[in-house]
């Protein structure tokens, strides 16, 4: 027998560290040359590691969510045959996909469930660790407790583990009705059992770009509402004549409007690189449109939106959200937007107060359309109506150009026939 260590290889330029965001194997299992070992995430791409050689796992670098560098020890596998000490050069990885983790299917799922946290010595083959609730906690001692004791903690959810004993290391049922009295929580009818969720891959990511946003800019929201009934009426007499074309939702006509107000309005489509202290303000509009996906929130990029026609938008606004939803988003599809547009559609509320999709300047969010009686030439009428929320970053955009564009986006919308016409 032999033991091979298996490094993180070089896996992608400037690439210095991957997050383990999938384990398919854990201590213990065996796994075939070019068998699945691990998907780890970068800042660009997902990337899945595949076992050079076949053998038993003795050792793993960690748990989900841990950071290891490149070219550090990721397994170590027992082969047979000639010492493999010496590691030869992995092959290049096959990138999976773009910023999201991919789920690995049911069936391997079941073979291969994640390994304990590391690093993990192989344990001895005398059995299973015993379960928190039925074992230790207490500084690594044993819970004690009478078997009638233990049957009530499992009628009512406790996990024994958590209980801390009044006197001695023996747990009593008086331990367990204070547990209860004083904040404990138990899983039984109409209550789940507390749960811990390691934030890892793309989750983590969502919420390292969102406190980065929120600590470097200076948020502010402006909101306006906008009367939509002209471009709703408008929308529905294109989507009568569409013929094969894709139906039109009120994004593109949106999307359509905002394109031509940021020609009056440049300084919204840009970036800011606070360490530089450089603005770019953008020619063409890369539309970053935030999609919900199962992996949690990513951007695709709808590019050049100010050259398309609605009809293009609609079609290409489906196929980016399918991609992203999907996880076969490239990494060129969800980098290098200039302006980020989101809305929650018929969940939209009143108002939002979005956060700004760093570099960018400025985000905005349309709300929810509604019917709602208004007074127009004097007279109550029912009209379609829809606030428009924008954040902008105050140290490059002014509270008075925010309000400025988002009037005038409002007077193209209101007339929808200024969205197309030049």
């Amino acid at each position: 027998m032999a033991t091979y260590t298996f490094n993180l290889p070089d896996i992608g330029e400037g690439i210095a560290e991957a997050e383990i965001v999938a384990w398919h194997v854990k201590v213990g299992d065996r796994v075939e040359e070019d068998g699945r070992i691990a998907d780890m995430m970068t800042d660009k791409a997902t990337v899945e590691m595949e076992s050079p050689v076949s053998g038993v796992i003795r050792k793993v670098a960690g748990a989900e969510g841990d950071v290891i560098a490149i070219g550090s020890m990721l397994v170590e596998i027992e082969t047979e045959g000639e010492d493999a000490s010496a590691v030869e050069p992995a092959p290049s990885p096959e990138v999976i996909e773009a910023e999201t983790p991919k789920a690995p299917p049911a069936e391997v799922e079941a073979a291969a469930p994640a390994p304990t946290p590391a690093p993990i010595e192989p344990k001895a083959a005398s059995g299973d660790a015993p379960q928190p609730s039925q074992g230790s906690a207490h500084g690594g001692e044993k819970v004690l407790a009478s078997p009638v004791v233990r049957q009530r903690a499992r009628d009512l959810g406790i996990d024994l583990a958590k209980v801390r004993p009044a006197e001695g290391n023996r747990i009593r049922h008086a331990d367990l009705d204070a547990y209860l009295n004083y904040g404990g929580t138990r899983a039984g009818p109409g209550r789940a059992a507390d749960e811990e969720i390691r934030v890892i891959g793309m989750r983590k990511r969502i919420a390292q770009n969102m406190a980065e946003s929120k600590r470097h800019i200076p948020h502010f929201t402006y909101v306006e509402e906008i009367d939509v009934t002209k471009m709703e009426e408008m929308r529905a007499e294109m989507n009568d004549s569409r013929g094969a074309r894709p139906k039109l939702t009120a994004l593109p006509i949106l999307i359509a409007a905002i394109c031509k107000t940021l020609r009056e309005y440049p300084m919204l489509n840009a970036r800011y690189d606070d360490e530089a202290n450089v603005v770019t303000r953008f020619g063409a509009v890369h539309l970053g449109i935030a999609t919900q996906t199962d992996a949690g929130l990513m951007v695709p990029v709808l590019r050049g939106a100010e050259s398309l026609s609605v009809w293009d938008m609609a079609s290409e606004i489906a196929r980016l959200a399918e991609a992203a939803r999907s996880g076969k988003a490239k990494s060129e599809e969800l980098s290098g937007s200039t302006l980020t547009l989101t809305s929650l559609g018929p969940l939209g509320g009143i108002a939002t107060t979005p956060v700004i999709n760093r570099p960018e300047v400025a985000i905005i969010g349309p709300n929810k359309i509604v019917e709602r009686p208004m007074v127009v030439n004097g007279a109550v009428v029912i009209r379609k109506m829809m606030n428009l929320s924008i954040s902008c970053d105050h140290r490059v955009v002014d509270g008075y150009d925010a309000a400025s564009f988002v009037q005038a986006l409002k007077r193209r919308i209101e007339t929808p026939i200024y969205i197309f016409a030049d």
